[in-house]
Formats: structure tokens, sequence, C-alpha cells
């Protein structure tokens, strides 16, 4: 496909990614963003989109070897850190609008802002779904700020379960509107950021392998230009 006459060595793209930065990927994300919004016509003139962030394995050991390796139920060592892959999808077209990766653990909350910002840069936004968290490796947007940007800056609707306190304590604004009549069943269409997922472990891959974090980081982003390139 590529048109070359032999198989370069290993080390050809390996150092292709160390010179690689960031924007160019951001830019070539965007550019199949706008290709794919003139190709798919979904009727509607704002986008529906879902902010979501998964865990990315930080090795090539397959979990079949782990799971050999610890026969009688003896717990593996966790990792004490993973790549966070974070990205806000178009859930009528299934495609990846922006994206981020950071080193894992970590609370996603203050990036929604600047994901949510970089989406919008190529599609109008009209509705925002984010979960709470619901493991290690997810993300956790509920914020009255969150809810904030989204409605005045964007002038978009957020829906995001007010969960994180006790259910005791008094909350005020949206998220007070979040507790005491949450839209359940406009929220089911999140479910759908979990279809990307799903489709981007088995077609493309569920790690990121590389020896350093900005190695780590790239080829998570190219996970999604990826993505989007095969749904072109």
């Amino acid at each position: 496909m590529l048109g070359l006459a032999s198989v370069p060595d290993y080390t050809t793209l390996y150092r292709f990614l160390k010179r690689l930065g960031n924007a160019p990927i951001h830019h070539a994300l965007g550019a199949t963003v706008r290709r794919l919004r003139g190709t798919q016509r979904t009727g509607r003139k704002r986008a529906r989109v879902a902010v979501d962030a998964t865990g990315l394995a930080p090795g090539a050991v397959s979990t079949f070897f782990v799971r050999r390796r610890h026969p009688h139920g003896q717990k593996p060592l966790p990792w004490r850190h993973w790549l966070k892959w974070v990205v806000v999808v178009d859930l009528d077209r299934q495609i990846v609008l922006s994206q981020l990766a950071r080193r894992g653990p970590w609370n996603d909350g203050a990036n929604l802002p600047a994901v949510v910002q970089a989406a919008a840069q190529d599609t109008r936004i009209g509705l925002v779904l984010a979960p709470i968290g619901s493991g290690l490796a997810d993300a956790e947007f509920d914020s009255e700020r969150n809810h904030t940007y989204i409605r005045r800056e964007l002038g978009a609707q957020s829906v995001i379960p007010a969960k994180r306190g006790k259910k005791t304590w008094r909350v005020h604004g949206v998220r007070a509107e979040m507790r005491r009549a949450f839209p359940q069943r406009l929220y089911r269409r999140r479910a759908l950021v979990e279809s990307v997922f799903s489709a981007v472990q088995r077609k493309l891959s569920a790690r990121a392998p590389g020896r350093t974090l900005p190695m780590q980081m790239r080829q998570a982003l190219l996970l999604g230009l990826a993505f989007n390139i095969y749904r072109l």
C-alpha cells in the first residue's frame, strides 16, 4: 500500500514516532472529522457527544500469559501506573472528535473543558454526556464547573450524574437538578462510547507499550486517528 520495495527496519518507525509531535496528530484528527462530517449526514444541527476515558495497558504482555503465570488464584501485582485515554465521541456518527492521553491514576474532571473545546472547533455540540467513573481507569467529570462551562461557553446541554459526595450533602446549581430529576433515558446513549472503545481494542489495540511516557501518549493518540481513518 505504501509502495515500498522492502520492509523498513523497525527503528525507522520508532525514530519517526520520536520526531512526530502531538500537534500533527490533532490536525490530522480534525481533518478526518471534517471529512466524515461531509460524508455522513445525520440531519441534526448539533452533535450529541459523550466524554469518557479508558485505560491502556503499558506493556505488551498478553493477559493470557498473566493468567497462566498465576494459575492458583494468586493475584498478580497490579500496575502502579497506566495510560488514560480520554476521548470525545460523536454518538451519532461513532467517530472520535478530540482526545488526550496522560498517565493514570488521575481525576479527569479538570480535563473536560479542554477536550470538549477541542471537539467544538470542528463540530457544533448540543449535548454532552459524561460518566461519574466506575473504576480506577474511568474518568470522573461530576462537578459544577464542568456543567457551567458546557452550558455557558458552548450553549449545550450537560448530563452528568451527581454522585460525588454523600447523599446527605447539599448540592447546588445544575448538580442539584441532576439529583432531583436526572434524565435517565437521555443518558442511556452514553453507552455508545463503549462501542467505540470496543472497536478500537478489537480492530487496533488495547495497549500503549512504549518504553517512555511521551511515546505511550503518542501511541494512544494514534489509536484515535487510526480509528477515524478506519471509519473513512
